[in-house]
């Protein structure tokens, strides 16, 4: 067979993969080309250890050249899923963050729903030897826990990308149910963010953030809640409403 050249990345909307500071430049490589097996194109990098472009990842993809040179590095999880309105998060571990939990082929099967109803969508791996943290959970509405041996889950992440890509190359793409947005559309991670920093901003000025040791777990958990809710953009806006009129109102006494 042939080297692979740009031609093969299908054309089609599928989710992007995000890989959240990777520390191996072979485990990149072997991503890409585990992405590629299964029809998946859009890699992005946050903050990788070794920086990019990496010989280690090249020799490693096998000829999965295409998905490497297309490949978007990014210096935070904010900006690698700013444009996104569905972002699932892997982990093999319980977290405290209160957030719904799929298993792959789950997964695989809402990814195509969305896509299909004009949704942009990420999946994210964490690093090689912790995984993602709290702190990029917080950016993902969904996770994805891989049902394995519960007394030996090491999985590396060209492992993990390649079951989760693998059921997605094989999900039915009919969907089973939709959300209907009607006018407006799903918000997007970024516009979720900036939510947040509004919202945290009077929160810290009305002194409800006031314990210092309490406030990183207080943050994490209104974010994780609201990433839940899946808001549209007009709900966003609406809701940036009714915190500025509630601050003005206390400011006015």
């Amino acid at each position: 067979m042939g080297r692979p050249n740009k031609s093969d990345i299908p054309d089609q909307p599928a989710p992007a993969i995000v890989l959240v500071r990777p520390q191996l430049g072979e485990n990149i490589g072997m991503t890409a080309r585990a992405m590629l097996n299964c029809g998946l194109g859009e890699l992005r990098l946050v903050a990788p250890r070794d920086g990019w472009p990496n010989p280690a990842a090249q020799r490693a993809a096998s000829g999965a050249d295409s998905v490497l040179e297309a490949a978007q590095v990014f210096d935070t999880v904010a900006a690698a899923v700013g444009d996104r309105t569905r972002v699932i998060a892997t982990t093999a571990r319980a977290r405290e963050l209160t957030q719904r939990v799929v298993n792959p082929r789950l997964a695989a099967a809402e990814l195509h729903q969305w896509i299909a109803a004009g949704e942009r969508c990420a999946v994210m791996f964490g690093p090689e030897r912790t995984g993602l943290e709290n702190d990029d959970l917080v950016y993902a509405d969904t996770v994805l826990s891989i049902p394995l041996n519960p007394r030996f889950t090491s999985l590396n992440i060209a492992q993990a990308v390649l079951l989760v890509a693998y059921e997605w190359s094989q999900a039915d793409a009919v969907p089973e149910e939709t959300l209907v947005t009607n006018t407006t559309r799903p918000a997007t991670k970024a516009e979720l963010a900036n939510l947040f920093a509004h919202l945290e901003r009077e929160l810290d000025d009305s002194g409800f953030l006031r314990v210092p040791e309490k406030r990183p777990d207080m943050v994490r958990n209104i974010r994780a809640l609201l990433q839940r809710a899946l808001p549209t953009e007009q709900e966003v806006n609406t809701f940036h409403g009714i915190i500025a009129y509630l601050a003005t109102k206390k400011r006015n006494g």
